[in-house]
């Protein structure tokens, strides 16, 4: 059997949840996800769970948040006048919105809070400040 080791192309099919048990992500019913390890593609602490695995092997982790998606960021949540965002731009609570950065980068954000003066926008990723649990099974190392 093949060992994972850097430069490794990796496919797995994985379940991740959160520390409630609720299921944030998973591979049941598509394709193994697959990347090379080394290379940042996945989260860190992910990759060196996986690293050193077997094909066929089958093992769950848990991630540090900082491991993961880093801590939660206060500053990463702005207001932003409510009369500054275009009617057509949806506001719900939870809605992922992509604004620009000053220098014009793209930058993911989900809206927090809407009040009629503002609208609060988090730049955090969803699961930054969150230890993560994945279940994981080895299908391919090439």
């Amino acid at each position: 059997m093949s060992q994972v080791k850097p430069g490794n192309k990796v496919r797995f099919h994985y379940t991740g949840t959160l520390e409630d048990g609720s299921v944030f992500d998973s591979s049941d019913g598509r394709e193994p996800l697959e990347f090379t390890l080394g290379e940042g593609q996945i989260i860190p602490g992910l990759e060196r769970a996986i690293e050193g695995m077997e094909t066929g092997e089958q093992k769950t982790v848990t991630i540090a948040a900082d491991d993961a998606y880093g801590p939660y960021q206060p500053q990463g949540r702005q207001g932003v006048p409510r009369d500054q965002i275009p009617d057509h731009i949806p506001l719900d609570i939870g809605t992922r919105l992509q604004v620009q950065t000053p220098d014009g980068q793209p930058m993911p954000v989900t809206v927090a809070e809407v009040s009629d003066e503002v609208v609060v926008l988090d730049a955090n990723h969803p699961l930054a400040g969150k230890d993560l649990t994945f279940a994981v099974e080895i299908v391919d190392v090439g």
